[in-house]
């Protein structure tokens, strides 16, 4: 702890999650540890796949290994410490340690929506305006789009870290969570702490739920554009509706986790650490099955790779 002559500041803190539970704690092991399991063997094949296939080198599949990317990471940088925890106990973490935590965690996950609206926008040439998608697709022209979100993900992240980073925690040392979320943090503060609810709230309307209103609107284009000209890119609509209901129940979940934190409710902290747990874990289990799978040239390459090895296993 750092002594200073008017107030005493914990550097080291615990996580309490789940801790009411009691000797049923650590049976949470099990549903945790599968879908990790679930989410690192997925993404790691979808990823796999897509880099060793040059027919899979096109612009919507390097966005589909780029968000297998981000949902084999967001797992990484909690679950195994939230599973040591279940079943040793493990819960100590330092203040650096938290920011870091923190600021992977969010600045990963601020992709999950900003990589689904790159993809709502590659629909959208190729159907809407099929004439500029291959200037759409040159490196050069398509930066253009990357720049605006990546600066705003990583501004807005590092802003609600650092502010977070300069409070001042005397009252206790103690983590009602599982995981370094911003507000289970900063609400152990002993100052003001409006700034950073401030931040934080605008962070949540300007990326996952921005993302989420242009995405929506793309998909409404898209939509209209189809019906217009008939069935002729009927196959292009068949993972959309999909895809808006894995983004909406991922963005409702981050919301109520953040909003709760903020307003007067009834969510018990068990819920309220499963809503957070859900928003970071949920997309990372289902992405690469929406994605992968579901896509008719990722599926056949994962087909002919199964039946290779098997073949050659056999012979």
């Amino acid at each position: 702890m750092n002594f200073s002559a008017h107030n005493i500041s914990f550097t080291d803190f615990k996580f309490n999650g789940f801790y009411s539970l009691g000797e049923w704690r650590p049976f949470l092991f099990i549903p945790f540890f599968l879908m990790f399991l679930l989410a690192i063997t997925a993404n790691s094949i979808l990823i796999y796949l897509i880099i060793s296939q040059r027919s899979l080198h096109s612009p919507m599949y390097v966005l589909i290994g780029l968000m297998g990317v981000v949902d084999l990471l967001l797992p990484i940088f909690f679950v195994p410490n939230m599973l040591l925890s279940f079943l040793f106990n493990w819960s100590g973490i330092s203040l650096i340690g938290c920011l870091t935590q923190m600021f992977c965690l969010h600045f990963v996950g601020t992709f999950q929506t900003t990589l689904l609206f790159w993809m709502a926008l590659d629909r959208y040439f190729a159907i809407c305006k099929p004439l500029y998608y291959h200037k759409y697709k040159e490196i050069c022209n398509f930066l253009k789009f990357v720049y605006a979100p990546l600066i705003r993900n990583g501004l807005l992240i590092i802003a609600i870290v650092s502010l977070a980073g300069r409070l001042s925690f005397c009252a206790t040392n103690v983590i009602d969570h599982c995981f370094c979320e911003h507000m289970a943090l900063v609400q152990l503060a002993c100052g003001d702490i409006s700034i950073n609810n401030i931040v934080g709230l605008l962070t949540v309307f300007l990326v996952p739920t921005a993302d989420f209103i242009l995405i929506t609107a793309s998909y409404v284009v898209i939509f209209t554009s189809v019906f217009k000209s008939g069935k002729a890119h009927m196959k292009a609509l068949n993972t959309c509706i999909t895809h808006l209901i894995v983004l909406s129940v991922a963005l409702i979940s981050a919301l109520i986790a953040f909003l709760s934190y903020r307003i007067r409710n009834n969510i018990s902290s068990n819920n309220r650490i499963v809503i957070s747990v859900m928003y970071l874990c949920f997309p990372s289990c289902f992405n690469p099955i929406i994605y992968g799978w579901r896509t008719k040239e990722i599926r056949h390459v994962f087909l002919k790779f199964i039946n290779q090895n098997v073949f050659s296993l056999e012979k």
